[in-house]
């Protein structure tokens, strides 16, 4: 998990275009090194996410090659012919260097620290937007603590990134929320509503997501406070990354129904006080009666909620997590022991203890949280070091031997 802290505003002459451009440009000069070698074979980039999907931290991977072929070869000693040395010099001139992983990619960093530095600011903004989703904000605190401190990084998500981003944070302070589909909803963009004992209280939201210099006006806001009418709502709010005109707050202050206008400001508090709110020992979020509920319900048969991955080359270890809480694209997950079905401690077969034995994970540091996806019907959880998938019930081999 990243820390507090959030890199610095954006740096000048160095914007989100003329970044991109920065990668691409060096994209096309090494594959462009690579052709006239004939050494293009089996290659391409990925970007960091797509290829670990770690987040993002100081002195962040700006892209990743990938390679089979002669350039592996190249790269793993095979190929005595000066091209690493001609390549070594290609990426310095360019500006960067370049480290080996996993024997088939190479990754690229800045070497002026100017540049470094806004590549961090870069990933970190892109790993934010990943985060505006209806339903992993509540695992992940960066996507708040990013609009708590850059209120003005809202004019950089699209209108339906900031709808989304609204309905996170309403959620969290208790709200029930309907998120409308976007186009076509009548001009209300969400429904909140406040349970109480003395009735329920409907609020309509209308988000406007405008540039700074354009101002909302009175049209949108007497329009909600028609929508608010027919649907006998308490309450109305605009929200807009704008300001509003005289003439709206004149509108706003005189109705019955109460019209809150709400700019970037009230969002930036809004996502502080979520980010206050968020537990960030993630082990307080399931009591021991709860998990041990869960492990009654395993057994020691074949369960989705039991995860394994395995890790090494030379050495072969496993981990085993049990899946605590998990939405369409996050997860909870929890270290589980290991127990040696059969070996000598160096080499053998091992599998999960599911007993008594589990409540030790339930700690600060044995409950983490990951990326969940789907491909092809199989869910995997990503926590930024290991890929989990679901246990097939059987014991995994391992080998400690080195």
């Amino acid at each position: 998990m990243m820390g507090a802290s959030l890199p610095p505003r954006r740096r000048p002459g160095y914007d989100d275009t003329a970044l991109e451009a920065r990668i691409t440009a060096l994209q096309t000069a090494v594959e462009l090194w690579a052709r006239q070698r004939d050494m293009w074979e089996d290659c391409g980039f990925q970007c960091f996410a797509e290829r670990i999907g770690a987040e993002p931290g100081e002195g962040t991977c700006v892209t990743v090659l990938h390679f089979e072929g002669p350039i592996y070869n190249m790269f793993n000693g095979t190929r005595d012919d000066g091209s690493e040395t001609s390549f070594s010099e290609l990426i310095a001139s360019l500006g960067y260097e370049y480290e080996l992983s996993d024997h088939v990619s190479a990754h690229f960093y800045a070497l002026a620290p100017a540049l470094r530095a806004a590549f961090d600011d870069y990933f970190h903004w892109r790993w934010v937007c990943s985060l505006i989703e209806p339903d992993c904000a509540d695992i992940y605190e960066e996507l708040y603590a990013h609009f708590a401190h850059r209120p003005d990084d809202l004019h950089r998500i699209d209108w339906r990134e900031f709808e989304v981003l609204l309905f996170r944070i309403f959620q969290n302070q208790g709200f029930t929320v309907e998120l409308g589909p976007g186009r076509a909803d009548g001009g209300i963009d969400l429904r909140l509503l406040q349970r109480d004992p003395l009735g329920d209280i409907l609020t309509l939201v209308q988000a406007k997501h405008y540039a700074s210099h354009r101002k909302v006006g009175l049209e949108p806001v007497q329009a909600l406070f028609g929508a608010a009418q027919a649907e006998s709502a308490q309450h109305g709010m605009v929200v807009t990354t704008s300001e509003y005109l005289p003439g709206a707050r004149a509108f706003a202050a005189r109705r019955n129904v109460q019209l809150d206008l709400r700019t970037s400001d009230d969002v930036a508090e809004w996502c502080r006080t979520a980010t206050a709110g968020i537990v960030r020992d993630k082990s307080t979020l399931v009591t021991p009666e709860h998990l041990r509920r869960i492990l009654g319900q395993l057994g020691q048969v074949r369960d989705p909620r039991i995860v394994h991955a395995d890790t090494g080359y030379t050495v072969t270890t496993n981990a085993f997590a049990l899946v605590l809480k998990e939405t369409n694209h996050a997860a909870l997950l929890m270290a589980l022991p290991r127990v040696e079905n059969s070996g000598d401690g160096q080499v053998g077969w091992e599998r999960p203890a599911l007993d008594e034995r589990a409540f030790a994970g339930l700690a600060a540091d044995t409950v983490w949280r990951a990326r969940r996806t789907v491909n092809d019907g199989r869910i995997s959880y990503w926590d930024g070091h290991r890929l989990f998938h679901v246990w097939e019930g059987q014991p995994a081999y391992f080998d400690r031997a080195d």
